[in-house]
């Protein structure tokens, strides 16, 4: 029964679900800038009420604690985990879990999640704790040659939900959202394969997870900003049935978004700084209530 809720889902490659996309102009909801030390913010997520991010490839190996209401940085968390290029952060309630399997090129074969638990440092002291590392592949691919921006094969967007850990790709060459899990206890390199697939229309940056609900953000290449929205059905499965859709704006009024993070009170969202041509668009955090979704 399970191998043909998988093989129903794959299915849904084949087409997509029509849907209104509506207008939810993001500019709107915007509450701070953030500190230029996140000009690269690459992830949210909410652990015990508190709001975590991080920057990705080219940056330091911390973690930030930032302000819900005002952006400000609350703490730095320095690890002991190398930034090759982390680009998604979730939780499990009681640790951190960083993603670090940018793959732009669509080489690597270094992908990597660490785990770590915030709450056993103060301030900005070094973490040294038992930490763990995960490490995964895609079954599904057979060639590392670099294809820059052109293959299927990178992923920025992670949620922790029923004990495991689900990754979602961001798909430069189909513009499809893929579906993998991996098992947070093993420590051997897995062999991931997809498990559903939706043709989202653009390349999904982040996700979060809650009530029952995986939300997605992401941009097009002409700078068309996203939001979707999908429920979990009893199989585990989000993209079996219609999403909601909204555009939040333009990248060059906006920012490019990296990052969401969904709790009791709304949605909050980050966007790392972005200058093209006479736009300049800073990183900043916004917060919409559930209210304002239609």
């Amino acid at each position: 029964m399970k191998n043909l809720f998988i093989f129903l889902s794959l299915l849904t490659s084949l087409f997509s679900f029509s849907q209104k996309t509506e207008k939810l102009p993001l500019r709107k909801y915007k509450i701070a800038v953030l500190s230029d030390s996140l000009r690269e913010t690459s992830g949210l997520t909410f652990l015990k009420d508190k709001l975590y991010t991080l920057n990705d490839s080219g940056n330091t190996n911390e973690i930030f604690e930032i302000d819900k209401n005002s952006g400000k940085i609350l703490k730095k968390i320095q690890t002991n985990f190398p930034n090759k290029d982390w680009e998604a952060i979730t939780n499990d309630g009681e640790h951190l879990y960083i993603g670090d399997f940018g793959n732009n090129a669509g080489k690597r074969k270094d992908l990597a999640i660490y785990r770590t638990n915030p709450f056993r440092v103060q301030n900005s002291e070094r973490v040294t704790p038992k930490d763990s590392l995960i490490k995964f592949n895609y079954s599904e691919q057979k060639d590392f040659s670099p294809v820059y921006l052109n293959h299927n094969f990178d992923a920025e967007s992670m949620i922790f939900v029923d004990g495991k850990i689900h990754i979602f790709t961001k798909e430069w060459a189909s513009k499809d959202i893929s579906h993998y899990i991996l098992d947070v206890h093993n420590t051997e390199n897995q062999s991931i394969k997809k498990i559903e697939v939706f043709h989202i229309g653009f390349v999904a940056t982040d996700a979060s997870y809650f009530d029952g609900k995986l939300y997605v953000v992401g941009y097009t290449k002409k700078a068309r900003v996203y939001l979707m929205i999908f429920v979990k059905n009893s199989e585990g499965l989000f993209f079996n049935q219609p999403a909601k859709k909204y555009k939040l704006g333009s990248a060059f009024t906006v920012g490019q978004v990296e990052g969401i993070a969904v709790n009791k009170d709304g949605i909050y969202i980050s966007n790392e700084s972005f200058a093209k041509f006479i736009f300049n668009a800073k990183q900043s955090l916004y917060f919409i209530t559930f209210e304002k979704l239609k």
